[in-house]
């Protein structure tokens, strides 16, 4: 070998183990002895600016020997730097075809070889260095680490893949070529040596001609219009498609593709779909609820006073008539007698409160990744405890004659209660504004901040005729806390940082967001529409009784008939506040142009 190279070394040693536990044999590669292969940069098959030059190779007795040829390339010139440099040491081969007895390499074609920072065969390595134009023109580099043979470990699959295809595409391509070579005596030659062929297998002899011979009636060669197959090119498109955020899966990234070729996409597999591996679930087990917030119940049920009487009774005498105080006696006058007390007088009668449900007795012994009849008892609680709660604080909004409704005159609403119990106050939105803004509205505070001033004035003015017990809770819509919470000043900055800012205005102990307070609208006594904002009460003021504690009941049975099993939760509850004047309710006046209005 002449020193028109510029640098020698083992591509691969016999008798090594790789790092892959292979051996390499002696003459695993002997074939390909004299073979020149492209020099690349680290298997890189995807980028022709990888290459870097070529590599003769030499079968010798140690292993594949090569001599390594730089381009007069920008790449090649920086790789050959490196290398001459010593900061590349290593090389390692790409090989396919393999053939092995057990774990031994008993033959292979090597397509390329790589400059390697590391590879895998502790043989592979640069010994010598060609220093063209200098007199010292050979150098020892030795490798301190164990080098290694890549067998393609990581792109063996996918070059298999592609080296089939474009083998695939250039017979085709080099059959017709050499075809078109031959001369009229050739191409005759080779239509009897194809007709004699089709004929062993016409046994009708529909194709003989009317000399009775046997002619070729259709060129094989003749270039025909190909079946649509799937190309390399095509599938790297599929892929990138598939990864793009608005397609997100490869069925669906094929489907688009066939779609857009305007034919079927020729899988070469009669329904791929069933390749696919299953959907996994994001969190195993029970599917998650999708509810709305069930925080503010807790607070409704768990704060309200517990009774074993279900059958509840609340008597107060009204010691407030103005004839009802102490007078100054006179003499020989006769002293007159105080004025009657008023007597307040009302019960309320329990109502039964349930939930049913069923389930397939089937459907309880396939599903096996979490208890299902336990997940159905868990829906149908909170469906109980949520209707519940609503009932108190609002009524449960079916019409009166509805044979499910939850009667008022049984669970009464502190939304709707008599005004003895619940006080009742507007807020004057328009009021507020003239009295921040003035006439240059442009000029001064937001409606933010309106509404948030009146609804903290309406609030406050209303806890004088206040007469219920302890701290109060404050309920609203989630629409009304956050325009409260948006209230900025003149310079722009908020007025109430936090919702315990913001508590602490209305001078309460907790705002609770009720979503199932949005869009609520009652006609009172008379008749005036009016939208609630919010309630003001103490739970411990209202009184939920139940024989048993308000104890919860669930029933269970299997009809044989229909193999299902169904499933039954009730309770048998009265409530109603106990103390009068002891809840507030905000409303704002709807009008007809505004129904229902909003901030």
């Amino acid at each position: 070998m002449d020193n028109k190279f510029d640098f020698s070394g083992w591509a691969t040693k016999a008798n090594l183990k790789c790092s892959d536990g292979r051996i390499i044999s002696p003459g695993a590669f002997k074939d390909m002895d004299g073979a020149t292969v492209p020099l690349v940069w680290g298997h890189n098959h995807s980028d022709p600016m990888c290459v870097l030059g070529n590599a003769v190779l030499e079968h010798r007795d140690e292993g594949m020997y090569t001599y390594g040829t730089f381009n007069d390339t920008e790449q090649g010139r920086n790789a050959k730097t490196l290398v001459e440099h010593g900061d590349i040491v290593s090389l390692s081969i790409c090989a396919n075809k393999l053939e092995q007895d057990g774990d031994t390499v008993m033959h292979g074609i090597i397509r390329e070889v790589s400059l390697v920072l590391a590879g895998a065969n502790p043989g592979a390595f640069i010994d010598s260095v060609i220093m063209h134009g200098e007199e010292s023109d050979e150098a020892i580099i030795y490798t301190g680490e164990e080098l290694v043979l890549n067998h393609a470990d990581e792109e063996k699959k996918e070059d298999e893949k592609m080296e089939n295809n474009n083998k695939e595409e250039k017979k085709n391509k080099t059959i017709s070529e050499i075809f078109e070579t031959l001369n009229d005596e050739q191409k005759n030659m080779v239509y009897a040596m194809v007709g004699m062929a089709a004929g062993e297998d016409n046994e009708d002899g529909d194709d003989a001609d009317d000399e009775g011979g046997n002619s070729m009636k259709h060129n094989v060669f003749d270039k025909e219009e190909n079946k649509e197959v799937l190309t390399h090119a095509d599938q790297e498109d599929i892929i990138a498609l598939a990864k793009s955020n608005n397609v997100g899966s490869l069925r669906t990234a094929m489907r688009i593709f066939a779609e857009e070729r305007g034919d079927t996409l020729e899988h070469g597999i009669t329904d791929i779909q069933t390749l696919f591996p299953e959907y996994k679930d994001v969190k195993p087990g029970a599917p998650e609820l999708i509810t709305r917030d069930q925080t503010w119940i807790d607070s409704v049920l768990g704060k309200a006073h517990k009774s074993p009487i279900s059958r509840i009774r609340t008597r107060q005498a009204d010691a407030r008539g103005a004839d009802i105080r102490g007078k100054g006696y006179q003499k020989t006058k006769e002293k007159g007698f105080i004025g009657n007390l008023t007597l307040l007088n009302r019960t309320t009668d329990p109502q039964t409160i349930y939930v049913k449900d069923k389930l397939e007795r089937d459907d309880i012994i396939d599903i096996t990744d979490f208890d299902v009849v336990d997940y159905q008892y868990r829906v149908m609680r909170m469906a109980l405890n949520e209707e519940l709660a609503t009932a108190v604080m609002i009524g449960d909004g079916r019409e009166p004659g509805d044979e499910q409704k939850i009667y008022e005159t049984h669970v009464r609403p502190i939304w709707t209660d008599d005004e003895l119990y619940t006080i009742h106050a507007n807020v004057d939105i328009a009021a507020a504004k003239a009295e921040l803004q003035g006439t240059n509205t442009a000029a001064n505070f937001g409606d933010n901040y309106v509404y948030a001033e009146a609804i903290i004035a309406a609030a406050l003015y209303a806890r004088e005729n206040y007469k219920g017990s302890g701290s109060l809770d404050f309920y609203c819509t989630p629409h009304l806390l956050n325009v409260m919470l948006l209230a900025r000043d003149l310079n722009g900055r908020r007025i109430y940082e936090s919702k315990s800012d913001l508590a602490a205005a209305l001078n309460v102990n907790a705002i609770h967001t009720v979503e199932q307070f949005e869009g609520k609208v009652r006609t009172d006594s008379g008749s005036k529409k009016k939208k609630l904002l919010g309630i003001f009460v103490n739970m411990a003021d209202y009184q939920i009784g139940s024989t048993k504690g308000g104890q919860i009941t669930n029933f269970e049975d299997f009809d044989i008939d229909f193999n299902q099993y169904k499933y039954l939760m009730e309770t048998r509850v009265s409530g109603a506040l106990t103390k009068i004047k002891s809840a507030i309710v905000l409303e704002e006046p709807v009008t007809a142009e505004s129904e229902p209005s909003s901030p």
